[in-house]
């Protein structure tokens, strides 16, 4: 194949690519131990910001997720149905949903905390060099949001 002008199209080019696989692949490493909690990999995320604020607004969870509206809705609704978050209309704005953690939310906190220590035994990276990943991503995401 030709170089030059098309350069820029190349896939080894993108950074985009390796970004993608790599969050492909490591929530592929996730599945195993979520299914065991009956979670997919973006309920699991939700449920961690649930777990770490109890109770909060769909806005500000998407704010905390960088997901919309239309995505969260059904997420949390899936979530209801488990048991594991309600969500009630904000009694100052029924505008606003609050979805908060059910004690079946709760619960599961515990049967996930090792999922974290589980993920990072199947990374073979070194903890320096996964900080200053996790550093670098968290740079561009601040910087794309």
């Amino acid at each position: 194949m030709t170089t030059g002008k098309y350069d820029a199209l190349k896939l080894d080019n993108q950074l985009c690519f390796p970004l993608y696989a790599c969050s492909r692949e490591v929530v592929k490493r996730y599945t195993p131990y979520l299914d065991k909690l009956g979670l997919t990999y973006t309920q699991y995320v939700t449920m961690m910001v649930m777990w770490e604020h109890g109770s909060l607004t769909v806005k500000a969870a998407g704010e905390y997720l960088h997901l919309d509206s239309g995505t969260l809705t059904p997420l949390f609704k899936k979530l209801e149905e488990k048991g594991l978050v309600s969500r009630t209309r904000s009694k100052e704005d029924e505008r606003n949903l609050i979805v908060s953690l059910t004690k079946k939310g709760e619960a599961l906190r515990d049967q996930a905390l090792d999922i974290p220590g589980q993920l990072s035994n199947c990374i073979d990276m070194e903890p320096e060099k996964t900080r200053q990943l996790y550093a670098l991503l968290r740079e561009l995401l601040d910087k794309l949001s």
